[in-house]
């Protein structure tokens, strides 16, 4: 039933985008360069991006079902950070969040066999983008990682004013790629935004797991490696 498909919408973060390890990166330029030990201690960057990814994945959740903006979401990821390391948040730089959303969206770290697997699906397929990610930081991550090519359409919820997992963002997706949804399937790796979003909006789903977390018993098409698509489809 999968090969049938001609439309293939795509989650960005953590699903081709390799967000914690691009995160991570930008994150250590950053500590050494502002002189973080001086206010956490020698030897604990990996501790404050360890907190930060766990702090940055919950406001993210929030955001997706609208309960904070945009603003709330930068300022918490990191001042709840400080806080929970014992460190007043009040002596974050502002700076710091400046220079770290410049620099992250530049890394160009892929989850495996990404471009391979999208210029596959590309010759056999019209492949779109539905993230719900920041408009600057989208159009970034896409240049520098050179992606912009293999998609026919991009939805960006920050320019659509509506998140994953509201139906009306995936119509909207569907409309404006001229597919219909029988014909089409969603791939990302977030089980309610792009999954059940997905499901809720009368399409098929496939769960990219990479992080080898158990999955849902609704949950129905699940890979682990982006190569298997190619098998799939």
């Amino acid at each position: 039933m999968l090969k049938q498909k001609k439309d293939i919408f795509f989650d960005l973060d953590h699903t081709i985008w390799d967000f914690d390890k691009n995160a991570e990166e930008a994150l250590h330029e950053l500590y050494t360069a502002f002189q973080f030990d001086r206010l956490f201690g020698p030897g604990r960057a990996d501790i404050f991006i360890e907190t930060y990814t766990l702090n940055n994945h919950r406001v993210w959740a929030l955001y997706h079902h609208g309960k904070i903006d945009k603003p709330t979401l930068r300022k918490l990821r990191f001042s709840d950070t400080f806080s929970q390391l014992g460190v007043d948040p009040s002596l974050f730089p502002l700076a710091f969040e400046e220079e770290y959303l410049k620099l992250c969206p530049t890394k160009t770290n892929l989850f495996p066999n990404a471009h391979e697997s999208l210029s596959y699906l590309q010759r056999k397929y019209n492949l779109h983008l539905i993230s719900n990610g920041f408009k600057e930081a989208c159009e970034l991550k896409l240049k520098h990682s050179q992606l912009e090519n293999y998609f026919k359409t991009i939805v960006i919820s920050e320019i659509f004013g509506i998140n994953k997992p509201d139906p009306r963002i995936f119509d909207h997706a569907i409309s404006n790629g001229q597919a219909e949804k029988t014909t089409s399937i969603m791939i990302g790796d977030n089980i309610d935004a792009d999954i059940r979003g997905a499901k809720n909006a009368g399409m098929e789903a496939i769960y990219f797991n990479s992080t080898g977390a158990d999955k849902p018993a609704d949950v129905e098409h699940m890979i682990v490696d982006l190569k298997e698509l190619q098998h799939i489809f």
